[in-house]
């Protein structure tokens, strides 16, 4: 890629790596940010433990499907440093431009550690982070939130209805309600409606009291780095927020489906490491675990149905795309195996595995079939090919 037209990141990039555009390495895989690696110059202050730098910056009009609490993940990461271990060391080389270390490893998509299966020494790592974070209070971290933070309703230290409740009007208002004039007629041909988070609400009513405390917000198998050692890297803490520890935890089982085996693991990891950190940080959590859980797959919904509409819309095929799936006039998916066709199917097949697992959280009356999930997202994209004229 020609410097003169790379993107300001690219360019900073290439600025602060020691071989120039050789020793740059991405754009990195990543919804919010666009990043990149960078070997690091001589004399640089990551260069004693980090051969790679790591350069983010957040992306613009981006759709964000949860919550976010600080301004910086870069300044977040500089604050935890010493208290919470084997996350990535960051250092600010000029006003607003940060470089993270770059953990080499892999992560837990590779290899074996796709089957979803855990180590005990991971299984180990995790309840450490879970104990790591139970242990920053609430009010510890003298960090600058985001603006949108001061208009949300203020939920004292322990309250987990109000913090949930609070995640479900994220979803309710800035998700669906927001969305609703681009996405609203497709999730209404999938049968989600304006009313389908009313029972998730009535379920965050009866969660127990548990003191409030860090939570990373976003642990998945692309977020935890196996390095050389065989230790567990804790990264892309954009998402971090503080509320409900038991959060964290059904986050993590929803995002990484373990088998039941490794779930029973990972859960008594965090009530052990919890428990020992903060005293009452495991309160009702057998019973309260269900409700977040059932909160965690209904979002998935949102989410899975909007990115999934997004990426059959975005590049020069999507014209070719609707006149290979939708029989013009009727919303009927057409016959033949196009990669068209290929494409919605595959498409179809996700939503409605995450339409089925939300089922009961977003009290849906029925599961639409695949042909009828193909017909929606043909017929959306239809009135979106029409708009753009």
């Amino acid at each position: 890629m020609a410097t003169e037209t790379a993107s300001p990141a690219r360019r900073a990039a290439v600025e602060l790596s020691r071989n120039g555009v050789r020793g740059v390495t991405g754009p990195l895989q990543g919804h919010h940010h666009e990043a990149y690696a960078i070997v690091l110059p001589p004399g640089n202050p990551l260069g004693e433990v980090y051969a790679r730098g790591k350069l983010r910056v957040r992306r613009e009009g981006l759709l964000w499907f949860d919550r976010r609490t600080f301004a910086s993940e870069d300044q977040l990461l500089m604050e935890l440093k010493g208290r919470i271990s084997r996350i990535p060391e960051c250092a600010e080389f000029a006003e607003g431009v940060f470089l993270q270390g770059f953990v080499e490893g892999r992560t837990l998509r590779d290899g074996r550690f796709w089957l979803g299966r855990l180590s005990g020494r991971h299984v180990s790592q995790l309840g450490e982070l879970f104990g790591q974070m139970a242990a920053i209070k609430h009010g510890e971290l003298a960090l600058k939130t985001l603006p949108e933070v001061d208009s949300r309703p203020w939920v004292p230290d322990g309250d987990t209805r109000g913090f949930l409740g609070g995640l479900i009007d994220f979803t309710q208002h800035e998700v669906y309600q927001r969305n609703s004039g681009e996405f609203g007629s497709l999730f209404d041909r999938l049968g989600v409606s304006a009313t389908s988070l009313n029972g998730l609400r009535e379920r965050a009513g009866g969660l127990a009291s548990r003191p409030f405390s860090l939570v990373h917000g976003d642990l998945h198998r692309r977020n935890l780095i196996v390095d050389s050692r065989d230790d567990l890297w804790f990264i892309d803490w954009e998402l971090a927020m503080i509320g409900d520890p038991l959060y964290d935890l059904a986050t993590h089982l929803h995002l990484m489906n373990y088998p039941e085996c490794d779930a029973l693991r990972v859960k008594e990891a965090w009530r052990g490491a919890v428990g020992a950190a903060r005293p009452g940080g495991c309160d009702g959590w057998e019973r309260d675990l269900p409700h977040l859980l059932a909160f965690k797959q209904a979002q998935s919904v949102y989410t899975d149905v909007i990115r999934t509409a997004v990426a059959l819309l975005v590049g020069a095929g999507a014209l070719a795309l609707v006149a290979g799936v939708v029989t013009a006039g009727t919303g009927a998916a057409a016959a033949g195996p196009g990669p068209g066709r290929l494409r919605l199917a595959r498409a179809a097949r996700k939503v409605q595995r995450v339409l089925a697992a939300a089922k009961d959280a977003l009290g849906l009356p029925a599961i639409p079939t695949q042909e009828k999930i193909r017909a929606a997202y043909g017929e959306w994209l239809r009135e979106r090919v029409r708009r753009r004229g």
